[in-house]
């Protein structure tokens, strides 16, 4: 069974009994070694943005369930491997929960799953994946727009997927410095709105989901700019 068929919690599917419920420290105990970034506040912050209910103790304590906790999982992976924002992870969760197949966000329901968590791929793997060469990769790195790593993600195949298809117009990674100082302009941008609601108690969280948000917003008004001044120069 696939995570995605398993993860949406029913009613009857949660256990009543409270010694097969988990506490926050023992979702964290659980799922930190594979999301080191998760804490109290994001499992609050996802609770509020109705991505997860966890049961709740007549104390008021959340706990949390076996399909709570693989529902869980599917939204830590589609946020951390595919960049999900918030409002399609949850209209893809609520159409599970209403007993649809829906199609993984963003493929035709032809396009194999993605559901597993993302695969590591040695330096080796990811020149051949990306059919670029191990000079080609060197440079990118060089040229700081993949980051150096004994195992690199989907993200990273992504990007060198993209510089050899550049390579070929005779665009090469040393060419993309601006790229990547603008990249990092806009990553201040982002810091420095998110910085208030960072410094509150338990903020934390709330910030590093809006400011993944900001950022996809970002690249939407980005490519619109490119696109512009591409029909400029051309007409």
């Amino acid at each position: 069974m696939s995570l995605a068929a398993s993860a949406a919690p029913t009613p009857r599917s949660r256990p009543t009994s409270a010694g097969q419920l988990l506490s926050i420290g023992q979702v964290l105990a659980r799922l930190s070694p594979e999301f080191p970034d998760l804490s109290p506040s994001k499992l609050r912050f996802l609770e509020e943005q109705r991505l997860i209910s966890p049961a709740r103790t007549e104390s008021g304590y959340r706990k949390f369930s076996g399909p709570d906790l693989e529902r869980l999982k599917l939204i830590l992976v589609m946020q951390r491997d595919h960049y999900l924002p918030l409002k399609v992870i949850r209209s893809y969760l609520t159409d599970l929960d209403a007993g649809k197949q829906p199609a993984w966000p963003g493929v035709s329901p032809t396009t194999p799953s993605m559901l597993a968590t993302e695969r590591r791929y040695s330096r080796e793997e990811l020149v051949r994946e990306a059919q670029a060469s191990t000079a080609l990769l060197t440079e990118a790195i060089s040229a700081s727009i993949l980051s150096a790593a004994d195992t690199f993600g989907e993200d990273a195949l992504g990007v060198l997927k993209a510089l050899v298809e550049l390579q070929r117009s005779g665009i090469e990674p040393r060419h993309l410095r601006s790229v990547r100082a603008a990249a990092e302009r806009e990553s201040d941008l982002i810091e420095s709105a998110v910085l208030p609601l960072s410094k509150r108690r338990d903020g934390a969280g709330r910030a590093r989901e809006l400011a993944l948000d900001m950022a996809r917003q970002l690249e939407v008004v980005r490519g619109s700019l490119v696109r512009q001044a591409l029909s400029r120069r051309t007409s």
